[in-house]
């Protein structure tokens, strides 16, 4: 591996880039039908296509309010696939665990896009929700974020419309299977006053407020009369995505004590099989190939933007091509763990229309391309964490020796067969 061209700190100054009317954040866009059915699971991994059982977007009979009606407790989750460990001779899925930043319904509609796209090709995703999405500007007093006055964003407020369509998305999103993590909020870069100047208290506050914008969006917004999310955001809210992937070492000291499971703030990870930061699993976004490049970048949209092939003279390129190296570089990265050490893939994403949407097509074929394949299971972080805690702390340990892309010495089976022999 030679030169890595990571853009991590330059997100703040792009978010704003393409503020979408009605909501205004970072990576707030979808667009779609409403929910239908979430994919079913077994250990071959989701049904795919539509044989799949449709249902309405409704979530079950409520079985306790919470806060002021927004959320609510209905039980179980529905389509969560069975963590069931490893049996001797068997060689470990290809988790790919696609994720967004953000996480808002606007005018571009991608959040109900993409959540079509998932139930279509067996994909279960993690949406990580901006609990400013869930504020209206006017209320934006409401939000007194660490380091900088009450009332301020990166990446501004919601409006009533938005925050409709947007939790219309996210009850859908749950119902279908698929996990709501959490972007925090303000979207504050850097390290004198952003994120990655938090202490571990602060960071706390910030989730706290996260939580709170999501318990209480009805009297915010003023939709009492919606109906509530079906889940109970205090228990399910288990990981999430800081902001430019910065303050990952306070952020996970508060994360553990408020019981995560797991953290994807931290960049440049190789494809190699997780491992536990103060028990927290630690997933972070991945170096994978830049094709026709010289270096590696990180396994995200923003990233593949900023390394776009530069214009050449007298020659004009056409932004739809531009996507082009993104898409081949996930199927790269995927192909390297698919044939070698099986880690997790983990593809972050943004709800943004950059370049006339090109990233968003490419993620779209990686869907298509990967979910399908034997042996493979597109799902949540959530999900991955269940699966990992599951399986034996000796075989885990006997996957993290292998290195980027190196298949087991002596095949799957003889690799394995001591350690998943131990109860």
């Amino acid at each position: 591996m030679r030169t890595r061209r990571n853009v991590t700190a330059l997100l703040a100054a792009v978010v704003a880039l393409s503020m979408p009317v009605g909501c205004s954040g970072d990576t707030a866009q979808t667009h779609g039908p409403g929910g239908t059915a979430g994919p079913r699971h077994d250990r071959d991994g989701p049904q795919k296509g539509p044989g799949a059982p449709n249902h309405p977007d409704k979530a079950p009979k409520a079985v306790r309010l919470i806060g002021d009606g927004s959320t609510s407790d209905t039980g179980p989750q529905p389509h969560q696939p069975k963590a069931e460990r490893l049996e001797p001779g068997e060689r470990p899925p290809q988790f790919v665990v696609f994720s967004w930043d953000g996480a808002g319904q606007d005018k571009r509609k991608l959040f109900s896009h993409f959540r079509a796209v998932g139930r279509k090709y067996g994909a279960t995703m993690t949406y990580f929700l901006s609990g400013v999405y869930l504020l209206p500007a006017e209320k934006r007093y409401l939000y007194d974020p660490p380091r900088h006055r009450r009332g301020a964003s990166s990446i501004g407020f919601n409006d009533v419309k938005g925050i409709k369509a947007t939790v219309e998305q996210l009850r859908g999103a749950w119902l279908d299977g698929n996990e709501i993590g959490t972007h925090f909020n303000g979207h504050f870069c850097g390290r004198k006053r952003g994120v990655g100047s938090w202490s571990a208290r602060q960071w706390t506050s910030e989730i706290e407020q996260a939580e709170s914008f999501v318990e209480n969006w009805k009297t915010n917004s003023g939709l009492e009369h919606e109906k509530p999310l079906p889940f109970d955001y205090g228990k399910e809210l288990i990981g999430g995505r800081a902001p430019c992937l910065e303050g990952q070492k306070k952020l996970i000291r508060a994360a553990a004590k408020l019981g995560w499971r797991y953290d994807a703030s931290s960049p440049g990870g190789l494809q190699i099989w997780p491992r536990k930061i103060h028990g927290i699993w630690d997933f972070p976004l991945q170096q994978i190939p830049v094709p026709g490049r010289s270096f590696e970048t990180l396994s995200m949209d923003y990233n593949f933007l900023a390394n776009k092939p530069r214009k050449k003279a007298g020659k004009r390129p056409k932004r739809s091509t531009w996507g082009r190296p993104m898409r081949d570089g996930l199927i790269a990265a995927f192909d390297r763990a698919y044939e070698g050490n099986r880690a997790p893939l983990f593809i972050g994403n943004h709800f943004e229309s950059w370049n006339g949407g090109t990233y968003m097509r490419a993620v779209e074929d990686v869907i298509k391309e990967v979910c399908p394949r034997k042996g493979v299971r597109c799902v949540s972080f959530k999900q991955l964490a269940d699966w990992l805690d599951a399986q034996n702390p000796r075989v885990l340990e006997k996957l993290r020796v292998l290195d980027v892309g190196k298949r087991p010495p002596g095949g799957w089976k003889s690799y394995l067969a001591a350690e998943q022999a131990v109860p």
